[in-house]
């Protein structure tokens, strides 16, 4: 049994070894159970002067339920690769993927083709789907009716680290 990344506190939804480069894509449930209201600044953080008004936070946000509208078809993804680094997503973020949500033109979905997860910006046209990366070193796919392909869920929200390793 493959191991279980920290992000899932109990078994993974999918855990797939690829036998060539030994990458795993794991989705775990969200745990929404859970409550932890931390402090929250209403007025929003500056990016360029600091307001005096941020001492004193005194409402509290839940992330579970500002990220999770839809519990029961929620999961959680970590990125594994590095094809939609010019938008920002890298490896090691964390996905909150929404598998109740119609795609869209232009969602960012997981998706299952041939086999493999993958996780790309959808492009609907009237008589094709492509998934667009967001990175040159990688080509659009141009799903066929040869494909194996399905949009596995749209993802909400990136969650990343910021904090630099020293």
């Amino acid at each position: 049994m493959p191991n279980v990344s920290p992000l899932c506190s109990g078994d993974a939804i999918h855990s797939i070894q690829y036998p060539t480069n030994m990458k795993k894509l794991i989705i775990c449930p969200a745990e929404f159970t859970t409550s932890l209201a931390l402090p929250y600044a209403e007025e929003g953080i500056k990016a360029g002067f600091p307001s005096p008004a941020q001492d004193y936070m005194e409402l509290a946000i839940d992330l579970n339920k500002e990220l999770i509208p839809h519990p029961y078809s929620t999961f959680y993804g970590r990125v594994v690769g590095d094809s939609m680094k010019d938008e920002g997503i890298e490896q090691g973020d964390i996905l909150v993927i929404d598998k109740s949500l119609e795609p869209m033109d232009n969602d960012l979905a997981v998706c299952f083709i041939d086999g493999e997860f993958t996780v790309k910006r959808i492009r609907i046209e009237t008589d094709a789907v492509y998934l667009v990366p967001s990175n040159p070193a990688y080509p659009v796919i141009k799903v066929t009716a040869e494909n194996d392909f399905l949009v596995w869920g749209i993802v909400t929200y990136t969650i990343k680290k910021n904090r630099r390793i020293r």
